[in-house]
């Protein structure tokens, strides 16, 4: 997978190489270990068209079960991370895809309102740090000033599981319903967390520790890559974890990320939903039609990150796409019965609320007045696992809210317009 400098049109030097083969070795296996955790949060949505007559749950009780995910998520997130510093990448990816793996599958075996919900908060304390943690992991392979590409390439794994698990998952719930004595939701769960598990093997045998412990790497680019890394965290300031919790900035970023991811997961957990209640019967149709807010946010991501990136600007590209999409999700809220525009409204909505998220990277000075934590300190992890639990638990303890598109909670539009005047 080719990683692009981010320094103009040069001839391709050896260090290029050098985080070329880092990102061909790396990438392309998070991905597809993210794409699998983000898959849990999405096949919920499609379970929920079937289960939620065989297990008598209520619209409350699903809410309620897709937000109580990330209270767990949001109580051993940082603990996950803490723990990740001392035992290392590999053990602690192993331990969480293992865990999580197994508690998805293992969603195929509720059958009322209390195993629902146990199952769902253990899915998010099994599945806690996982994202900070990659993250964590990519310092120690990338210097800052070439992060923002394989952070765009692993967050892809967001929108890309979402395109991709609403066919899938409505495939088996329609072609393998009543097989073996199951129902289609149970198939889906059993088919869709075992790959999880076997995965887990995968990244033991795979993934190294750090640059030090890989094989694939020759003795003269282990020192490139140390240099690299050394240059970068001059310029970069170490703090206590006490002063993360004492900077302000930690908390407006954690308040403008619950606004994007508001209404983020909103669509996530509603858009089956909504789709049936604009007249869709078909759950293969459903699970296409879902796949379409997710290819344009997958677009949005790439063409804003990279735009974000050449003009070395933050702010309006966060700014704009947050005000966009409240305004979209106000439009879906309005537009039942008009699935077109509802569709439409809702594509626009997740379009622009994946975009801006993915703005990382280095900054002018104008636009960036406080440098961050070194990348690879423990700081640095408690950091993202501040602004991102902070986030999570306000979003988990929303998330009863009724589906986007109901007269009464229009006000999820809203949720992305602060995210503006917190991107800085």
């Amino acid at each position: 997978m080719d990683h692009p400098t981010g320094v103009g049109d040069r001839p391709i030097t050896r260090q290029d190489g050098l985080y070329r083969k880092i990102s061909r070795k790396l990438l392309p296996l998070l991905l597809v270990c993210y794409t699998f955790a983000a898959l849990d949060r999405v096949n919920i949505g499609f379970a929920k068209l079937q289960m939620s007559e065989d297990i008598a749950i209520s619209e409350a009780v699903y809410g309620l079960g897709a937000g109580i995910f990330f209270l767990g998520y949001v109580l051993f997130e940082v603990p996950s991370n803490l723990l990740l510093a001392r035992i290392g990448t590999r053990r602690t990816i192993v331990r969480i895809m293992l865990l999580w793996g197994l508690t998805s599958t293992a969603m195929m075996f509720v059958h009322d309102t209390t195993s629902f919900l146990i199952l769902r908060f253990l899915l998010g304390v099994f599945e806690a740090g996982f994202a900070p943690g990659i993250i964590f992991y990519l310092g120690f392979w990338y210097p800052s000033r070439l992060l923002a590409t394989p952070m765009t390439v692993f967050m892809l794994a967001g929108p890309l599981s979402a395109m991709v698990g609403g066919p899938v998952s409505t495939w088996i719930m329609t072609g393998l319903d009543g097989a073996g004595g199951l129902t289609g939701w149970q198939w889906m769960f059993l088919l869709e967390g075992v790959p999880t598990v076997l995965l887990a093997f995968v990244v033991y045998g795979v993934l190294a520790d750090s640059p030090a412990q890989a094989r694939w790497l020759d003795d003269h680019e282990k020192a490139q890559l140390a240099r690299d890394l050394t240059v970068g965290s001059k310029a970069r300031s170490k703090h206590e974890f006490r002063q993360v919790l004492r900077d302000p900035r930690v908390y407006g970023l954690a308040v403008s990320y619950f606004c994007l991811i508001g209404g983020m997961y909103a669509v996530i957990f509603w858009l089956p939903t909504i789709l049936v209640g604009n007249g869709v019967e078909s759950l293969t149709t459903v699970g296409l039609l879902s796949a379409v807010p997710y290819a344009a946010a997958i677009v949005a991501m790439l063409v804003v990150s990279r735009r974000s990136d050449r003009l070395a600007e933050r702010r309006l590209h966060s700014a704009v796409p947050a005000v966009l999409s409240g305004l979209a999700m106000a439009v879906a809220a309005f537009s039942t019965g008009n699935l077109p525009l509802s569709l439409l409204a809702l594509t626009v909505s997740a379009a622009c609320s994946w975009a801006p998220t993915r703005c990382s990277g280095r900054c002018r000075r104008r636009t960036c007045p406080a440098r961050p934590p070194r990348v690879g300190s423990r700081s640095s992890t408690a950091s993202a696992c501040s602004v991102d639990s902070s986030a999570r638990y306000c979003s988990a303890v929303s998330r009863t809210a009724p589906a986007p598109t109901s007269p009464g909670s229009w006000s999820w539009s809203a949720c992305c317009w602060p995210a503006a005047s917190g991107s800085r």
